[in-house]
């Protein structure tokens, strides 16, 4: 069963309290949405599913990050390729799935960058990816002391893995982040 998006948000609030997750959450279903368009014949409604879901755990099982996350989507009936989707993206660093398909690439690359970009856009006076550049990102991206947190090593890796140069990555994510800008509070002021 592939649950619907108000069904996958009402799970992740259901386990997510924590506004700055869930508008995580909103950022990186946004991002796999734009994403799953640049790619002929794959479902936007999955991956941004997938996307929406990925830190359903996180929360309320840091120590099981995406273990714990199987075991909730088998119990509510998710697909495989769901589960697998969602618990792929912690490859190396807390589960040993590794990322095969398109969507699962581009979830492992993102999930992180999309925090780079968020901590960036943060920091500009129109705290907005509306006028978010590539430059500005790779700027930050060089500092290792912004957003000390973000794994560049995972960003790196998974541009490789989609055959993507590091700009092509960025310039996508800000596209797909934009498109979800004044849900996840980085639109334009107002």
């Amino acid at each position: 069963m592939n649950p619907t998006r108000e069904k996958a948000w009402e799970l992740f609030a259901r386990y997510n309290e924590s506004d700055s997750l869930r508008k995580h959450a909103l950022t990186v279903e946004g991002v796999m949405r734009h994403f799953a368009g640049l790619y002929p014949g794959e479902d936007p409604e999955l991956w941004g599913v997938v996307g929406l879901l990925h830190d359903l755990d996180y929360e309320k099982y840091p120590d099981r990050h995406c273990v714990k996350v199987q075991e909730i989507l088998r119990e509510e009936g998710a697909d495989e390729v769901i589960i697998r989707g969602v618990a792929s993206h912690g490859y190396g660093m807390c589960c040993d799935i590794e990322p095969q398909s398109q969507m699962e690439k581009v979830l492992f690359t993102i999930d992180e960058l999309s925090g780079l970009i968020t901590a960036a856009a943060l920091m500009r006076p129109s705290h907005s990816v509306m006028d978010m550049e590539v430059k500005s990102v790779k700027k930050k991206f060089k500092d290792k002391r912004f957003a000390a947190g973000v794994n560049r090593e995972v960003i790196l890796q998974g541009a490789e893995r989609l055959g993507m140069d590091l700009d092509a990555v960025i310039t996508e994510t800000i596209k797909g982040m934009q498109e979800v800008a004044d849900a996840i509070g980085l639109g334009t002021e107002s």
